[in-house]
């Protein structure tokens, strides 16, 4: 819960592991470890994880690793710009134990091409789907018109903060 102390032992916070296993990157599409890292943290932090021991993982991979995920696990076909598997639900796990929410899987090369008339350039797409994908491992869905909403405000709220606007 917010503003309890750390169980000793335990990280005071979020875990957040970010890894480019892309076999050939584009360097026109740059992928900034650092820059994600901070970002996935300050979504948690702000959805009220600061003080939790959790653990989430943020894949950036080439078109033929998501389109084989999106094939294999949603039933989906081609490759896809994100994709995120929850594991742990937050509100379901004692506040003494680490939660391990899951894992969001990004395709630059996908989030490359649908830039222009998505977000607008490269950088703002990118974020745009990691904080997409992070939302939806902490529940956030947008099968309804009311639940899209919800989830757009809030991702242009964690943005926002970081200086990119969501059309």
């Amino acid at each position: 819960m917010r503003g309890e102390p750390p169980q000793p032992g335990l990280a005071a916070g979020p875990t957040v592991i970010v890894e480019d296993e892309r076999d050939y990157p584009d360097p026109n599409q740059p992928v900034d470890v650092s820059r994600w890292e901070a970002l996935v943290a300050d979504v948690l932090l702000n959805e009220g994880l600061d003080n939790r021991p959790a653990e989430i993982h943020l894949h950036f991979v080439d078109e033929p690793s998501i389109e084989a995920l999106n094939r294999d696990h949603m039933d989906g076909s081609g490759p896809t710009d994100v994709l995120a598997f929850p594991v742990d639900d937050p509100a379901e796990v004692p506040v003494d134990v680490p939660v391990l929410l899951g894992d969001v899987v990004v395709c630059p090369s996908v989030a490359a091409r649908q830039a222009p008339e998505h977000a607008g350039d490269y950088h703002a797409e990118l974020a745009l789907l990691v904080v997409h994908g992070v939302l939806h491992l902490l529940g956030d869905d947008h099968s309804d018109p009311d639940q899209a909403m919800a989830m757009q405000s809030k991702e242009r709220s964690h943005l926002a903060r970081h200086g990119v606007e969501r059309p």
